[in-house]
């Protein structure tokens, strides 16, 4: 089959792997320059300004049963896609952290029993005591409570979309750069011109605002490199008003971000969530006073009236979008579930 596809973030990536994988002709076309990261290529996509947390269990407090099947089965999933890519390093399964000053105790309680109630006995979190947290991640001072999730785990964002790029290359994937899809049709992409396919994917998130109703919410991240810090899991602090997490990255780099604004506004982190996220972050791991901060930067994640995922097939037209803060948790299920409705 002839397949096209509008977008080339994480889920058009993902789509182009796995349907050139088998035997399919692939096409991909992207408004972006090039497939670098958003300040190279000039992309809006999400993808790129992301921790990359696979977290069904630490989702739950603001998800429902089906994004935290959809989150086990990517957890299941994703090791076997760094596989294929030649990287099984960029995956990382040793568990999550929640943590909590005492004065936050009531609000850490609340929500971890609520995590115990819809998890299931498989998936509990499991509490940890001050000693038992500083074995595992000596850098983590000041939290009085926590608990370990042991599913959960992280994936290197940039390297990441970096290889599925190169092995969708290698597979034959046509990338087509520079060219924007104004529209989705059946069995059609209406790029500078209508191109048709055997089957179309739509997979634009806030870039099909045109034909579906789905809105940008704004997050915002920090960069930091602490070369005295040490980290294994992804950490969040849990907090009455947010929940801050903390994700490692290669060479002693790390992800700070929480932030999640009703606002369609692309402009630089502001002064607020700088105060707020930092502060935050050094409450629990002190020795951040003195990183670097490398970078900042806010983007849109893509999100439907109800907040959950989307995906429809009409015809020779199947759309996902929706994946909101949830886009690395889910896009691995949500790929797999389309290829097997479409039997390709």
């Amino acid at each position: 089959m002839h397949i096209g596809i509008a977008g080339a973030g994480l889920l058009g990536r993902l789509l182009a792997l796995e349907i050139s994988r088998k035997g399919h002709r692939v096409e991909v076309f992207d408004g972006a320059r090039d497939p670098g990261p958003r300040e190279t290529s000039g992309t809006e996509g999400a993808a790129w300004t992301a921790a990359g947390m696979l977290s069904p269990v630490a989702e739950l407090d603001r998800s429902n049963e089906d994004v935290f099947r959809l989150g086990l089965r990517s957890c299941a999933l994703w090791p076997g896609i760094a596989q294929a890519l030649g990287m099984p390093e960029v995956v990382h399964f040793d568990g999550s952290l929640l943590v909590a000053h005492r004065s936050d105790a009531g609000a850490a309680q609340r929500l971890v029993g609520l995590l115990q109630t819809k998890a299931g006995a498989q998936h509990q979190p499991q509490p940890l005591s001050v000693d038992a947290l500083a074995e595992l991640e000596a850098s983590v001072h000041g939290p009085a409570l926590a608990w370990l999730l042991p599913c959960e785990g992280y994936v290197e964002v940039h390297n990441t979309l970096h290889a599925l790029h190169a092995q969708g290359t290698r597979q034959g994937v046509q990338w087509h750069w520079g060219r924007s899809v104004h529209a989705v049709e059946q069995g059609a992409l209406v790029v500078d011109e209508r191109r048709t396919f055997d089957h179309v994917f739509d997979v634009r998130g806030v870039g099909a605002r045109a034909q579906l109703p789905v809105r940008g919410v704004r997050g915002e991240i920090f960069l930091l490199h602490a070369p005295e810090v040490s980290l294994r899991r992804p950490l969040r602090l849990m907090h009455p008003r947010h929940s801050v997490y903390i994700v490692p990255r290669p060479d002693n780099y790390f992800v700070v971000g929480a932030s999640e604004i009703e606002s369609e506004d692309r402009s630089s982190v502001s002064l607020r969530s700088t105060l707020e996220l930092l502060s935050a972050a050094h409450s629990a791991i002190p020795a951040l006073a003195e990183a670097r901060v490398v970078h900042s930067e806010s983007n849109l994640r893509p999100a439907l009236p109800d907040n959950l995922p989307l995906l429809q097939h009409s015809g020779a037209c199947t759309r996902i979008n929706g994946l909101y803060r949830h886009g690395w948790l889910l896009a691995p299920a949500l790929v797999e579930q389309a290829c097997q409705e479409l039997e390709l």
